[in-house]
């Protein structure tokens, strides 16, 4: 068995290798060989009342990866002055979320991997997808609300899927925007802007992808919508709905948990329960737009065929890139534990240490 830590990840997980693990993924599930599970959270409240404790879990299989793989992470949340959600695990930056990966021929447990580079890396390779299947094929400007994680490897996919030649990065602190600039052009051998004013990271852009800690919304203004555009997102609440509802085309990455049970609630669109009370419930800073839980046609009804994608270059096309959660760790996981066998790469550990001889 496999310990895979994120300096690891990172040398086996390149963006294209993370979108062509994740197309795969999503041709099994066409085909009716993946299965997956939503994303599915439990918050407890904390003695501080500032701070939320959350588990949060989300699984799937894929034949073609011969992988199941589940993503645990242990969170301490808390949202100052009502705007961001910040978490950690112990103490401020630090962080606890593993991927355990396990054989659909045999059972065996195949690795357990630090799960913050394949994080990144699987969001934004779904957004690359979204990009691929729905943006115009001359898209070559983007525009970017966020400076962390996401940015940067959302950046990533729209560069591996069209030929990007100018980016324009808004974040509200100047030296994230700047540092994001420096890095990325230099990354990517592209001009990357930092903008002032969030109205430029979206004016004169082909695709503009919001990717933020923020629990409010991000793009507010209709008006800076133009056509033709491509728009994407991390967070259920980063975009008005009503520009999203004015858009000509809405797919989705895949369904999420739809029915909720008795005491079952949607948190940040997810499904979540709380171990608390209802005024203990308040504490959670829980946004007020949510556009996971709506229902539209998904990625995959345009990867099948079953629909038609962008037909016309003045359609404003948005992807919600939510749903599947689980499918996809699998298949990432599936293609870095595949790959680190070949390289003999990773930690081995005993398997023993995982296996009984008491039947469960």
């Amino acid at each position: 068995m496999l310990l895979i830590d994120n300096q690891t990840v990172a040398k086996i997980l390149d963006i294209k290798g993370c979108m062509e693990a994740l197309e795969i993924g999503y041709r099994d599930l066409i085909k009716e060989r993946a299965v997956y599970r939503g994303r599915y959270d439990l918050f407890v409240p904390n003695d501080d009342p500032k701070l939320m404790y959350r588990w949060g879990t989300m699984e799937g299989a894929s034949r073609s990866f011969e992988t199941f793989a589940i993503r645990m992470k242990s969170d301490m949340l808390e949202w100052p002055e009502g705007k961001t959600v910040e978490k950690y695990c112990i103490e401020p930056g630090t962080f606890c979320g593993v991927v355990m990966v396990f054989s659909t021929r045999n059972g065996e447990p195949l690795a357990i991997i630090n799960d913050g580079i394949i994080q990144h890396m699987r969001v934004g390779g779904c957004a690359g997808l979204g990009a691929k299947y729905l943006s115009r094929e001359d898209s070559s400007v983007v525009g970017i609300y966020g400076a962390g994680g996401m940015a940067r490897t959302y950046l990533l996919a729209f560069n591996q899927v069209r030929k990007i030649r100018e980016v324009k990065v808004y974040s509200p602190t100047k030296q994230n925007r700047e540092s994001y600039a420096n890095e990325m052009a230099e990354r990517l051998g592209i001009k990357v802007l930092p903008v002032e004013r969030p109205e430029e990271a979206a004016r004169g852009c082909d695709i503009v992808a919001t990717c933020t800690d923020s629990i409010q919304v991000v793009v507010n203004d209709p008006d800076w919508i133009e056509p033709g555009m491509h728009l994407t997102c991390v967070k259920a609440n980063e975009w008005n709905p009503d520009i999203v509802k004015s858009a000509d085309l809405v797919i989705k990455m895949g369904r999420p948990t739809l029915n909720l049970d008795v005491g079952q609630m949607r948190i940040g669109g997810e499904a979540a329960v709380v171990a608390g009370n209802a005024e203990e419930i308040k504490r959670i800073a829980n946004p007020k737009v949510d556009i996971f839980s709506a229902e539209f046609p998904l990625l995959t009804d345009i990867m099948s065929g079953k629909l038609k994608g962008r037909t016309d270059a003045e359609q404003v096309t948005f992807f919600v890139n939510s749903g599947t959660q689980g499918l996809q760790f699998a298949s990432t996981a599936g293609y870095v534990v595949r790959e680190a066998k070949r390289r003999g790469l990773g930690q081995q550990i005993p398997t023993d240490w995982f296996l009984q001889d008491i039947r469960d």
